[in-house]
């Protein structure tokens, strides 16, 4: 056994210990199928959002890991259910009253408001995998709509006939008694409207595979449930899944936990294997509130793309998947910083701490190097105090302070400079408010300029950081509030960076001019 599956078997990081428990599921040696299959579900009732890339990526880490444990193939599979009706017009698409004619007609038959595919659940799609793809995921894609049409789902269907008394004593132990008596695991599709319709079975054949119902005007019909003429209610339809795919490992969100049972019971029931499961918590906006596609709220793929690079969302999906975490703008910056010290660290750590490590996980074991050399919660302050328009005028100030730094060579760095401008241009600027100082906060400041004003020593973080703790220790008590008031004085928010680091990279007579401009008020 290798060094790295021996200290993999014993690592603590999530991704390890849910990948173990899979191998336990495969002790002979490979599945029939030929592959430990990863699933991840996608309902495309609105734009993707991150916790459906969250879900992707999440579920990719226990895959890496498991790859590291195992010489069994494995495979992902992400699931479109783009047969689902339409239940309510997302508020978040142009015209949304144009689609009000479709509601509970399947995604794929409602036209694509954006006018770009041929359907609302087919631009859904589309927009999910550029981003999986422009992440570098490795997956197959399966829409439901082709699924049920080929013939793929027909055996499990078939089954599903023949076992329907058991699944549908399954349901209906978990449903009202009022639901009850109207209750299908069945759902036709209108063979003249294409509606998904919500109807109670007046026969389920066995012999000849068909169901027959009424609709909502009375009429009668008998269809077959193959062909895709019938699609599955949405808990049966997840177990029936795991019993035609062979599922190994589907991870959910904690909504999905308490039908955990009913999946699995309805997985067993059809013949399958039920998986091995992993419940996460939800993501919630600025206000606390759950992140739906239909509504947009939070931030989306997109958004978060335009102020930091995808890794940084990786290492923020990799963090304790079982908190809730809240979503929202302002966990960018301290995502993206923190990824890159992880990176750094990697290469001096020892082969268990580096298993420990997110970056690891998020890179399969292939782990760049970083050459962010400057924080970006610097450049944030940085893109501040000077005003900054481009990433140029950024550069004005990295190469006084790393003068061998250029966009070749420090990749990251360039990156994160034209990252800096954005997000301070979008979010810090309109919301900077700089105040007046106290009396001991102005000869704090004082002080501090005349330290400046006489230094020699090196433009360097620690020799400039004793100066700024230096003038603080003599007049604030706790520390805390001398920094508090650079930051609120200085830079108008209430936290920034070691303001040593600043300093150098800002450049000591520009901190002086900084600092004076504040004394005269011309900051607030």
């Amino acid at each position: 056994m290798s060094d790295l599956r021996e200290t993999a078997m014993t690592s603590k990081a999530w991704p390890f210990e849910e990948a173990r428990r899979l191998l336990k599921r495969y002790k002979q040696g490979a599945p029939e199928k030929g592959c430990v299959l990863f699933e991840t579900g996608y309902g495309p009732s609105g734009l993707p959002h991150i916790g459906t890339f969250g879900e992707v990526a999440r579920t990719t880490m226990v895959k890496r890991a498991f790859e590291a444990l195992s010489d069994i193939p494995t495979k992902l599979i992400c699931f479109s259910d783009d047969l689902d009706g339409m239940r309510k017009v997302p508020s978040n698409v142009p015209n949304p009253e144009a689609l009000q004619d479709y509601l509970q007609c399947p995604l794929t038959t409602v036209p694509d408001p954006f006018g770009e595919y041929p359907s609302f659940g087919e631009y859904n799609n589309a927009m999910l995998r550029r981003f999986l793809d422009t992440f570098g995921f490795e997956y197959e894609f399966y829409s439901a709509r082709d699924f049920y049409r080929s013939g793929q789902f027909d055996e499990i269907l078939k089954r599903a006939v023949d076992n329907y008394d058991a699944v549908m004593a399954i349901m209906l132990k978990s449903l009202r008694e009022e639901r009850q008596q109207t209750y299908s695991i069945f759902l036709p599709l209108h063979p003249e409207t294409g509606r998904v319709l919500y109807v109670p079975m007046k026969k389920v054949c066995a012999e000849t595979y068909a169901v027959t119902f009424d609709d909502e005007d009375g009429k009668e019909w008998t269809l077959p449930v193959t062909g895709g003429n019938v699609k599955l209610q949405w808990k049966p339809d997840f177990g029936a899944r795991w019993a035609a795919l062979g599922v190994d490992f589907e991870m959910y969100g904690k909504e999905h936990a308490t039908n955990e049972k009913i999946y699995d019971a309805i997985c067993r029931a059809l013949g399958g294997r039920a998986p091995e499961h992993f419940s996460y918590e939800l993501f919630l906006d600025e206000n606390g509130q759950k992140i739906s596609k239909s509504s947009g709220n939070g931030v989306s793929i997109d958004e978060w793309l335009t102020y930091a690079p995808t890794e940084s969302l990786a290492y923020f999906m990799y963090q304790k998947p079982k908190t809730a975490k809240r979503m929202h703008f302002d966990v960018i910056p301290k995502a993206y910083d923190e990824y890159h010290q992880q990176l750094r660290a990697y290469p001096g750590q020892e082969l268990k701490a580096q298993l420990n490590n997110p970056v690891w996980h998020i890179h399969g074991g292939d782990v760049p190097e970083s050459t962010l050399i400057v924080p970006f919660a610097m450049m944030l302050n940085l893109a501040s105090v000077s005003g900054a328009e481009d990433k140029e005028a950024l550069w004005g100030f990295i190469r006084r302070y790393a003068p061998d730094a250029t966009a070749e060579t420090h990749p990251d760095l360039d990156q994160a400079a034209g990252f800096a401008v954005r997000y301070f241009n979008d979010f810090v600027k309109p919301t900077r408010m700089h105040r007046v100082p106290t009396d001991q906060e102005r000869e704090a400041l004082e002080a501090l300029k005349a330290e400046l004003e006489a230094y020699d020593g090196p433009i360097e973080d620690e020799a400039l950081q004793s100066v700024v703790y230096a003038v603080g220790r003599e007049r604030f008590d706790p520390l805390r509030g001398w920094f508090t008031t650079l930051y609120e004085v200085l830079l108008g928010a209430s936290q920034g960076p070691r303001f040593g680091g600043f300093i150098a990279l800002y450049g000591v007579p520009e901190t002086i001019a900084l600092i004076d401009k504040a004394l005269a008020g011309e900051l607030v």
